[in-house]
């Protein structure tokens, strides 16, 4: 039956194996804007580097993890992504399988290798080193689910995001939220319009929204939200790092705090992938958007105890034991 079609969840998106370097030895530099984007990891040039410890994390990315997140919950999940025909993509399908994440909708491509990056950890932040394969999508034959979550897909797979517009045309129940990765965001908000258009709801982070639409003087959390939802998904969410998470529906705006963490993270990896995947989850589950809210944080709180984005996510009796035992204070609100 799990193998079955007729999912609640289907996610698409591109799956990595993370490979975490922890380092011992280097130093972060800033230039004279002081900017983040001016600040530089550096090692000793030609010379031998030790590290602490390697730890693998497989089928991890945006989409990977929101469907290990689903599937922990109880939603049956399928993900759409590309691997190669080699040993990474072995220990993919081994990984979400356990996960209990249908792989049916998983192409192997015997001509190519599966995406693995280096996450070079130094303090208490990382830098990733990235190489995505130039595989070609296409979208299989994934029946009408319930949701669809479409997140980060490489820099060849702009002409994709036209056959998933085809796709919701004739699929009008389905459901679709979008998590933009790196390359949708630099393909611009008016090539892949259309999306947005379709979108039932909308996640990022305050900075990527200010870049996306183009709203670098705005601050004001509440107006991003209107300009998100102005130029089409129907719920417009907004994480704020440590301040918490804001949604507007296009009449409501409600605001969440984080879920107090139990330790300081270890890991920031997975944090936005958790929040907005168990969200969407708990819409799913036939919970409200208050209700929805509140679960996000918790997986989001559990996820940066652990070394990548998946081994904390949580089951679904483990996050409502957690919101049980929430601060009276922990609970969405309307501003």
């Amino acid at each position: 039956m799990f193998w079955n079609k007729g999912y609640d969840f289907v996610a698409i998106g591109d799956i990595v194996i993370d490979a975490f370097i922890r380092l011992e030895e280097a130093t972060v530099n800033t230039k004279e804007n002081n900017h983040e984007e001016g600040r530089e990891l550096c090692m000793r040039f030609g010379d031998k580097i030790p590290y602490e410890f390697v730890e693998e994390v497989p089928a991890v990315g945006n989409a990977g993890n929101a469907a290990v997140a689903a599937s922990r919950l109880g939603l049956k999940t399928s993900l759409v992504s590309n691997i190669g025909n080699d040993r990474n993509g072995e220990v993919c399908l081994a990984s979400l399988k356990k996960d209990r994440v249908s792989t049916n909708y998983i192409k192997i491509h015997r001509d190519k290798k599966t995406n693995y990056h280096y996450v070079l950890w130094f303090e208490d932040d990382r830098t990733i080193m990235i190489k995505h394969e130039e595989y070609k999508y296409k979208l299989p034959d994934i029946g009408a689910p319930k949701w669809i979550y479409l997140s980060s897909l490489s820099e060849h797979s702009l002409s994709f995001h036209d056959e998933i517009i085809e796709y919701f045309k004739k699929n009008s129940k389905t459901k679709l939220v979008f998590q933009p990765g790196t390359f949708q965001m630099k393909f611009g908000l008016e090539r892949i319009k259309q999306i947005y258009e379709r979108t039932d709801i909308f996640f990022c982070n305050k900075e990527e929204a200010k870049k996306i639409f183009k709203a670098e003087n705005i601050d004001d959390v509440s107006d991003l939200l209107k300009i998100i939802c102005n130029n089409g998904p129907k719920i417009g969410v907004v994480t704020d790092g440590p301040k918490g998470a804001y949604a507007y529906n296009g009449n409501d705006t409600w605001f969440v705090p984080p879920y107090p963490d139990s330790k300081p993270p270890c890991d920031r990896t997975g944090a936005g992938d958790a929040f907005a995947s168990t969200v969407v989850a708990a819409l799913a589950l036939g919970k409200s958007i208050e209700e929805a809210l509140s679960w996000g944080p918790v997986n989001s709180m559990s996820v940066v105890q652990q070394i990548g984005a998946q081994k904390g996510l949580l089951t679904r009796p483990e996050l409502e034991d957690y919101l049980k035992k929430a601060p009276e204070d922990y609970k969405p609100r309307k501003i």
